[in-house]
Protein backbone atom coordinates (compact mmCIF):
# COMPACT_ATOMS: atom_id res chain seq x y z
CA UNK A 1 0.00 0.00 0.00
CA UNK A 2 1.51 3.45 -0.96
CA UNK A 3 1.22 6.59 0.76
CA UNK A 4 2.62 8.52 -2.05
CA UNK A 5 -0.64 10.09 -3.67
CA UNK A 6 -1.40 11.25 -0.22
CA UNK A 7 1.62 12.77 0.74
CA UNK A 8 1.67 14.71 -2.71
CA UNK A 9 -1.67 16.00 -1.91
CA UNK A 10 -0.57 17.80 1.14
CA UNK A 11 2.57 18.41 -0.31
CA UNK A 12 2.19 19.85 -3.53
CA UNK A 13 3.02 23.71 -2.46
CA UNK A 14 1.19 27.00 -2.21
CA UNK A 15 -1.89 26.88 -4.36
CA UNK A 16 -1.87 23.36 -5.11
CA UNK A 17 -1.92 21.17 -2.04
CA UNK A 18 -5.23 20.96 0.21
CA UNK A 19 -6.01 18.69 2.80
CA UNK A 20 -7.24 15.10 3.12
CA UNK A 21 -10.38 14.01 2.89
CA UNK A 22 -11.82 11.75 5.86
CA UNK A 23 -11.85 8.76 3.27
CA UNK A 24 -8.45 9.73 2.07
CA UNK A 25 -7.36 10.05 5.69
CA UNK A 26 -8.91 6.38 6.45
CA UNK A 27 -6.95 5.19 3.17
CA UNK A 28 -3.89 6.82 4.86
CA UNK A 29 -3.63 5.58 8.17
CA UNK A 30 -5.12 1.82 6.92
CA UNK A 31 -1.50 2.06 4.76
CA UNK A 32 0.51 3.10 7.61
CA UNK A 33 -1.06 0.73 10.01
CA UNK A 34 -0.58 -2.25 6.66
CA UNK A 35 3.07 -2.08 7.25
CA UNK A 36 3.22 -2.53 3.90
CA UNK A 37 3.56 1.86 3.71
CA UNK A 38 7.43 2.76 3.45
CA UNK A 39 9.02 4.49 6.21
CA UNK A 40 9.91 7.78 4.54
CA UNK A 41 6.50 7.99 3.42
CA UNK A 42 5.29 7.59 6.97
CA UNK A 43 7.35 10.19 8.56
CA UNK A 44 6.81 12.68 5.56
CA UNK A 45 2.80 12.45 5.88
CA UNK A 46 2.74 12.60 9.33
CA UNK A 47 4.91 15.79 9.56
CA UNK A 48 2.99 17.39 6.70
CA UNK A 49 0.01 16.79 8.58
CA UNK A 50 1.61 18.33 11.62
CA UNK A 51 2.58 21.71 9.84
CA UNK A 52 -0.68 22.14 8.02
CA UNK A 53 -2.81 21.56 11.15
CA UNK A 54 -5.09 18.81 11.43
CA UNK A 55 -8.79 18.91 10.37
CA UNK A 56 -11.61 17.72 11.51
CA UNK A 57 -12.14 15.44 8.59
CA UNK A 58 -8.53 14.44 8.92
CA UNK A 59 -8.73 13.20 12.22
CA UNK A 60 -12.52 11.56 11.83
CA UNK A 61 -11.24 9.59 9.08
CA UNK A 62 -7.80 8.70 10.61
CA UNK A 63 -9.32 7.22 13.87
CA UNK A 64 -11.81 5.43 12.68
CA UNK A 65 -9.47 3.15 10.26
CA UNK A 66 -7.29 3.25 13.48
CA UNK A 67 -10.81 1.86 16.04
CA UNK A 68 -11.19 -0.73 12.89
CA UNK A 69 -7.91 -2.26 13.45
CA UNK A 70 -8.55 -2.79 16.88
CA UNK A 71 -10.02 -6.10 18.31
CA UNK A 72 -13.11 -6.95 19.89
CA UNK A 73 -14.03 -5.17 23.30
CA UNK A 74 -16.67 -5.86 25.91
CA UNK A 75 -18.92 -2.74 26.14
CA UNK A 76 -18.05 -0.19 28.47
CA UNK A 77 -19.93 2.92 29.13
CA UNK A 78 -16.91 5.23 29.73
CA UNK A 79 -13.61 5.94 27.49
CA UNK A 80 -10.94 7.17 28.97
CA UNK A 81 -7.17 8.06 27.00
CA UNK A 82 -4.58 8.61 28.93
CA UNK A 83 -1.64 10.02 26.75
CA UNK A 84 0.09 12.98 28.01
CA UNK A 85 3.68 11.51 27.22
CA UNK A 86 4.62 11.31 31.16
CA UNK A 87 4.85 14.96 31.97
CA UNK A 88 2.70 15.00 34.94
CA UNK A 89 1.83 17.62 37.74
CA UNK A 90 1.61 15.25 40.68
CA UNK A 91 0.27 12.42 41.27
CA UNK A 92 -2.30 11.32 38.97
CA UNK A 93 -5.53 11.59 40.53
CA UNK A 94 -7.82 11.44 37.90
CA UNK A 95 -7.31 7.49 38.34
CA UNK A 96 -8.87 7.36 41.72
CA UNK A 97 -11.61 9.56 39.54
CA UNK A 98 -11.89 7.00 36.92
CA UNK A 99 -12.52 4.35 39.91
CA UNK A 100 -15.33 6.63 41.77
CA UNK A 101 -17.28 6.24 38.05
CA UNK A 102 -16.28 2.67 37.81
CA UNK A 103 -18.14 2.47 41.33
CA UNK A 104 -21.36 4.18 40.25
CA UNK A 105 -22.28 1.06 37.88
CA UNK A 106 -20.24 2.75 34.68
CA UNK A 107 -17.54 0.84 33.01
CA UNK A 108 -14.39 2.25 32.20
CA UNK A 109 -12.13 1.13 30.15
CA UNK A 110 -8.71 3.54 30.94
CA UNK A 111 -6.09 2.94 27.46
CA UNK A 112 -2.77 4.83 27.14
CA UNK A 113 0.74 5.52 26.94
CA UNK A 114 2.92 8.35 28.87
CA UNK A 115 6.11 7.47 28.04
CA UNK A 116 8.92 5.27 29.74
CA UNK A 117 8.63 7.33 32.89
CA UNK A 118 5.47 5.57 33.66
CA UNK A 119 4.25 8.43 35.43
CA UNK A 120 0.62 7.29 35.27
CA UNK A 121 1.36 3.24 35.07
CA UNK A 122 3.35 3.26 38.23
CA UNK A 123 0.20 4.46 40.24
CA UNK A 124 -2.12 1.96 38.76
CA UNK A 125 -1.99 -0.36 41.89
CA UNK A 126 -2.45 1.87 43.98
CA UNK A 127 -5.74 3.76 42.29
CA UNK A 128 -7.12 -0.28 42.76
CA UNK A 129 -6.94 -0.24 38.52
CA UNK A 130 -5.82 -3.62 37.29
CA UNK A 131 -4.25 -3.64 34.06
CA UNK A 132 -5.42 -6.16 31.18
CA UNK A 133 -4.29 -7.05 27.18
CA UNK A 134 -7.82 -7.57 25.29
CA UNK A 135 -8.40 -11.03 25.85
CA UNK A 136 -8.40 -10.05 29.69
CA UNK A 137 -10.73 -7.04 29.73
CA UNK A 138 -13.40 -9.01 30.27
CA UNK A 139 -12.58 -10.51 33.24
CA UNK A 140 -11.24 -6.93 34.70
CA UNK A 141 -14.40 -5.40 34.49
CA UNK A 142 -17.02 -8.04 35.51
CA UNK A 143 -14.17 -7.78 39.01
CA UNK A 144 -14.55 -4.25 39.38
CA UNK A 145 -16.04 -2.26 36.52
CA UNK A 146 -12.39 -0.77 35.39
CA UNK A 147 -9.83 -1.64 33.85
CA UNK A 148 -6.10 -0.11 32.08
CA UNK A 149 -5.24 -1.52 28.29
CA UNK A 150 -1.27 -0.30 27.49
CA UNK A 151 -1.46 0.69 23.95
CA UNK A 152 1.07 -1.37 22.76
CA UNK A 153 -0.66 -4.57 23.91
CA UNK A 154 -4.34 -3.13 22.81
CA UNK A 155 -2.62 -1.66 19.37
CA UNK A 156 0.86 -2.76 18.46
CA UNK A 157 0.64 -1.43 14.85
CA UNK A 158 -1.02 2.40 16.18
CA UNK A 159 1.58 2.24 19.25
CA UNK A 160 4.38 1.87 16.37
CA UNK A 161 3.24 5.02 14.64
CA UNK A 162 3.57 7.09 18.28
CA UNK A 163 6.59 5.93 18.91
CA UNK A 164 7.78 7.82 16.30
CA UNK A 165 8.05 10.95 17.80
CA UNK A 166 11.23 9.79 18.85
CA UNK A 167 12.49 9.44 15.57
CA UNK A 168 10.93 12.48 14.48
CA UNK A 169 11.87 14.78 17.36
CA UNK A 170 7.88 16.28 17.34
CA UNK A 171 5.01 14.84 18.11
CA UNK A 172 2.38 13.86 15.62
CA UNK A 173 -1.35 13.09 14.86
CA UNK A 174 -1.04 10.24 16.28
CA UNK A 175 -1.09 11.66 19.80
CA UNK A 176 -4.56 13.02 18.95
CA UNK A 177 -5.88 9.76 17.12
CA UNK A 178 -5.28 7.47 19.94
CA UNK A 179 -7.13 10.18 22.06
CA UNK A 180 -10.18 9.46 20.13
CA UNK A 181 -9.59 5.97 19.16
CA UNK A 182 -12.38 4.73 22.14
CA UNK A 183 -11.52 1.22 21.76
CA UNK A 184 -14.27 -0.50 23.16
CA UNK A 185 -16.80 2.02 20.92
CA UNK A 186 -18.29 3.73 24.65
CA UNK A 187 -21.10 5.77 23.91
CA UNK A 188 -19.07 8.50 26.16
CA UNK A 189 -15.27 9.90 26.52
CA UNK A 190 -13.38 12.16 28.66
CA UNK A 191 -10.31 13.73 27.32
CA UNK A 192 -7.69 15.88 28.07
CA UNK A 193 -5.36 18.23 25.97
CA UNK A 194 -2.38 20.20 27.13
CA UNK A 195 -2.92 22.73 24.02
CA UNK A 196 -6.43 24.45 23.60
CA UNK A 197 -6.56 24.60 20.06
CA UNK A 198 -7.06 21.22 19.92
CA UNK A 199 -10.64 20.83 22.15
CA UNK A 200 -12.56 21.64 19.12
CA UNK A 201 -10.73 19.74 16.26
CA UNK A 202 -10.97 16.66 18.68
CA UNK A 203 -15.29 17.86 19.33
CA UNK A 204 -15.95 18.38 15.86
CA UNK A 205 -13.68 14.82 14.76
CA UNK A 206 -16.44 13.01 17.13
CA UNK A 207 -19.00 14.77 15.87
CA UNK A 208 -18.20 13.42 13.06
CA UNK A 209 -17.74 9.41 14.01
CA UNK A 210 -21.61 9.67 15.17
CA UNK A 211 -20.44 9.98 19.15
CA UNK A 212 -22.85 10.66 21.70
CA UNK A 213 -21.44 12.45 24.25
CA UNK A 214 -17.91 13.75 24.85
CA UNK A 215 -15.66 16.24 27.34
CA UNK A 216 -12.13 17.72 26.55
CA UNK A 217 -10.69 20.17 28.59
CA UNK A 218 -7.23 21.57 29.03
CA UNK A 219 -6.37 18.99 31.93
CA UNK A 220 -3.62 19.21 34.04
CA UNK A 221 -0.27 18.11 32.13
CA UNK A 222 -2.48 17.15 29.34
CA UNK A 223 -4.47 14.51 31.12
CA UNK A 224 -8.30 14.85 31.76
CA UNK A 225 -8.10 16.13 35.35
CA UNK A 226 -9.71 19.05 36.61
CA UNK A 227 -7.84 21.34 38.87
CA UNK A 228 -10.30 22.52 41.33
CA UNK A 229 -8.83 26.45 42.14
CA UNK A 230 -9.57 27.30 38.22
CA UNK A 231 -12.39 27.02 35.94
CA UNK A 232 -12.22 24.82 33.28
CA UNK A 233 -13.92 25.87 29.83
CA UNK A 234 -15.61 21.81 28.60
CA UNK A 235 -15.72 21.39 24.85
CA UNK A 236 -17.67 18.07 23.09
CA UNK A 237 -21.24 16.67 22.90
CA UNK A 238 -23.98 16.22 24.22
CA UNK A 239 -26.13 13.67 23.00
CA UNK A 240 -24.46 14.27 20.25
CA UNK A 241 -24.67 17.90 19.12
CA UNK A 242 -21.62 20.43 20.11
CA UNK A 243 -21.30 21.41 23.55
CA UNK A 244 -18.99 23.83 25.31
CA UNK A 245 -19.31 25.04 28.94
CA UNK A 246 -17.78 26.66 31.69
CA UNK A 247 -17.08 25.13 34.99
CA UNK A 248 -16.23 27.32 37.64
CA UNK A 249 -13.42 26.51 40.48
CA UNK A 250 -14.61 24.36 43.41
CA UNK A 251 -11.89 26.22 45.94
CA UNK A 252 -10.45 30.01 45.53
CA UNK A 253 -6.97 28.59 46.08
CA UNK A 254 -4.58 29.02 43.05
CA UNK A 255 -1.69 26.95 43.07
CA UNK A 256 -0.29 24.42 40.52
CA UNK A 257 -1.73 20.77 40.83
CA UNK A 258 1.74 19.68 42.44
CA UNK A 259 1.95 21.67 44.89
CA UNK A 260 -1.67 22.01 46.17
CA UNK A 261 -1.53 18.20 48.32
CA UNK A 262 0.16 17.92 51.01
CA UNK A 263 3.27 16.17 50.85
CA UNK A 264 3.21 12.68 51.80
CA UNK A 265 -0.33 12.34 50.22
CA UNK A 266 -0.75 9.15 48.13
CA UNK A 267 -3.27 7.90 45.71
CA UNK A 268 -3.76 4.84 48.19
CA UNK A 269 -3.79 7.07 51.11
CA UNK A 270 -6.10 9.27 49.98
CA UNK A 271 -8.46 6.71 48.88
CA UNK A 272 -8.83 4.60 52.33
CA UNK A 273 -8.01 8.12 54.43
CA UNK A 274 -5.10 7.18 55.91
CA UNK A 275 -3.72 10.35 54.05
CA UNK A 276 -5.94 12.97 53.68
CA UNK A 277 -5.57 16.23 51.68
CA UNK A 278 -8.78 18.37 50.70
CA UNK A 279 -6.69 19.67 47.78
CA UNK A 280 -6.46 15.86 46.72
CA UNK A 281 -9.97 15.15 47.20
CA UNK A 282 -11.15 18.12 45.41
CA UNK A 283 -9.07 17.32 42.45
CA UNK A 284 -10.53 13.54 42.18
CA UNK A 285 -14.21 14.46 43.12
CA UNK A 286 -14.27 17.50 40.54
CA UNK A 287 -12.46 15.46 37.77
CA UNK A 288 -15.31 12.45 38.55
CA UNK A 289 -17.90 15.06 38.21
CA UNK A 290 -17.29 16.38 34.75
CA UNK A 291 -16.76 12.50 34.05
CA UNK A 292 -20.55 11.54 35.39
CA UNK A 293 -21.72 15.23 33.65
CA UNK A 294 -20.28 13.27 30.18
CA UNK A 295 -22.52 10.32 31.00
CA UNK A 296 -25.45 12.52 31.90
CA UNK A 297 -25.88 11.67 35.56
CA UNK A 298 -28.13 14.34 37.31
CA UNK A 299 -26.44 16.74 39.85
CA UNK A 300 -23.28 15.28 39.03
CA UNK A 301 -21.32 17.11 41.41
CA UNK A 302 -23.03 16.13 43.97
CA UNK A 303 -23.48 12.77 43.12
CA UNK A 304 -19.64 12.81 42.90
CA UNK A 305 -19.21 13.81 46.74
CA UNK A 306 -22.09 10.91 47.52
CA UNK A 307 -19.31 8.56 45.88
CA UNK A 308 -16.07 9.53 47.40
CA UNK A 309 -17.74 9.54 50.81
CA UNK A 310 -19.06 6.00 49.84
CA UNK A 311 -16.32 5.02 48.00
CA UNK A 312 -14.88 1.07 48.32
CA UNK A 313 -18.00 0.09 50.19
CA UNK A 314 -20.18 -1.19 47.59
CA UNK A 315 -22.82 1.40 47.90
CA UNK A 316 -22.07 3.45 45.05
CA UNK A 317 -24.94 1.77 42.27
CA UNK A 318 -25.95 4.02 39.60
CA UNK A 319 -29.16 5.42 39.74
Amino acid sequence: MSLAPHVATLGRGPGRSRSLSRAEAADAMAAMLSGEAAPEAIGALLMLLRMKGETADEIAGLAEAAQAACPVLPFAALDWPSYAAGRTRGLPWFLLSARLVAEAGYPVILHGWNGSEAAVRAHLAAAGIPVADPAGVQVALARGGIVYLPLEQLHPALFSLLSLRSVLGLRSCINTVCRMLNPAGATASVQGVFHPSYRLVQADAAGLLGWGALTVIKGGGGEFERHPGKAVAGFGLRDGRGFERAFPAALAEVVRLSEGPSAGTTLGGLWDGTTPDPFAEAVVIGTAALALDTLGVPAPDGRARALWAARGTGRGVAA
